[in-house]
């Protein structure tokens, strides 16, 4: 529909989330169209996660929400190994790129978000050798992502920001997956902690291209993981044989 795409051009570029858009009547006006085809374009745009109405009031512009982004990466993790190698490849080129771009932009305030975050992951992981529950475990994992998400947001790019916000819970998953091929390569979770502090040692030096090498190593590392974990449950007796 004409009307829909062109109300979501401005959407989009001109309008900022929380805003109203104008009365059905002035919409009808400016496109030249009857009320119905306003209302229909509306209710569209509301599908598509644009907008949000309430009875009796004009349709506001929504924050952007990546839910629907997210459900998908997550079907595909748990559904189909493929999604795994698929991830990594999408993470190289927007990780390496994050890391690029935050050695030369980040703020104290943001690589003080990545060092909390970084700081998180090597307060639960503990001592070398300690057991970890399960709680102890996701809060590790939550870290970890949480380190990539604060270093997309230190870059000072939007989209990327938004990418792994959208990105947390898919992540996550990834991530619970990599581990166990960690360990069957015989690493350590404080192995994992050392690479994210030669990342972040990089970007707090402003060395972009060294930042770049360090991300790409570390998501190498985990294709490695990845591919050594699906081995092994490959390698398992079916239990329907």
């Amino acid at each position: 529909m004409a009307v829909a795409e062109a109300l979501a051009r401005i959407i989009l570029t001109e309008m900022s989330p929380g805003i109203s858009l104008p009365s059905e009547a002035e919409l009808a006006t400016r496109y030249d169209v009857s009320r119905l085809t306003i209302r229909e374009a509306v209710k569209l745009l509301e599908g598509r996660g644009l907008l949000a109405i309430a009875r009796g009031r004009k349709a506001v512009v929504r924050e952007p929400d990546g839910a629907a982004f997210a459900d998908f990466l997550t079907s595909i993790i748990r559904y189909d190994p493929k999604g795994l190698f698929d991830l990594i490849e999408v993470r190289l080129s927007l990780e390496v790129q994050s890391a690029t771009l935050a050695a030369k932009r980040a703020t104290r305030a943001g690589i003080a978000a990545v060092e909390s975050e970084l700081q998180g992951m090597r307060d639960t992981v503990g001592e070398p050798g300690a057991p970890m529950s399960h709680d102890q475990e996701l809060s590790f994992h939550t870290h970890d992502v949480g380190f990539h998400e604060a270093v997309a947001l230190a870059s000072g790019n939007r989209v990327l920001g938004f990418l792994f916000e959208a990105m947390s819970v898919p992540l996550r998953e990834g991530f619970f997956i990599s581990r166990r091929g960690h360990e069957q390569r015989g690493h350590t979770l404080h192995d994992t902690v050392l690479a994210h502090q030669r990342i972040l040692d990089c970007i707090k030096d402003g060395n972009s291209r060294s930042a770049a090498d360090a991300m790409r190593t570390h998501l190498k590392d985990t294709e490695r993981d990845i591919r050594a974990a699906l081995s092994q449950l490959a390698l398992r007796p079916s239990s329907t044989g």
